[in-house]
């Protein structure tokens, strides 16, 4: 039986990056589901259940947050891992500090925060990797 592939779902609303991951991920061996908003984002997520969500904060129609927000209200949403990939620091999104990623997730926070402006490819590839074991 062939080995299943871990899913991802991107949801980023800058098409360049989106396309840049989407083939980073699916060359490191992952099924990739994609979305440029939240709202779409959302629903991807609910009917995909990905193994992981990479999300963007700022995006149209849904922010990243809200969209966090709905996604923690479905049994499944409450525990997926979700890497936030945005160009706000911690200190403009007021968030506390860093716990183990377990009880981060259980409390609904994101998994990790990777700041675009600091990152390559394959450090969210990397990221991704270390939080799905």
């Amino acid at each position: 039986m062939a080995e299943t592939k871990r899913k991802i779902l991107i949801i980023e609303d800058e098409e360049p990056l989106l396309e840049a991951l989407t083939i980073k991920f699916e060359k490191e061996g992952f099924s990739v589901l994609k979305a440029k908003d939240g709202e779409e984002g959302l629903v991807t997520a609910k009917n995909g259940e990905p193994d992981l969500i990479i999300l963007d904060l700022v995006m149209p129609k849904m922010d990243g947050v809200k969209m966090m927000e709905e996604l923690r209200k479905n049994d499944w949403g409450k525990k997926v891992p979700v890497i936030v990939l945005t160009n706000l620091n911690l200190d403009e999104m007021k968030i506390l500090g860093k716990s183990p990623i377990p009880e981060r997730v259980e409390r609904g926070e994101p998994a990790e925060y990777i700041l675009k402006a600091n990152v390559k490819l394959e450090d969210v590839v990397n990221e991704a990797k270390k939080i799905l074991g």
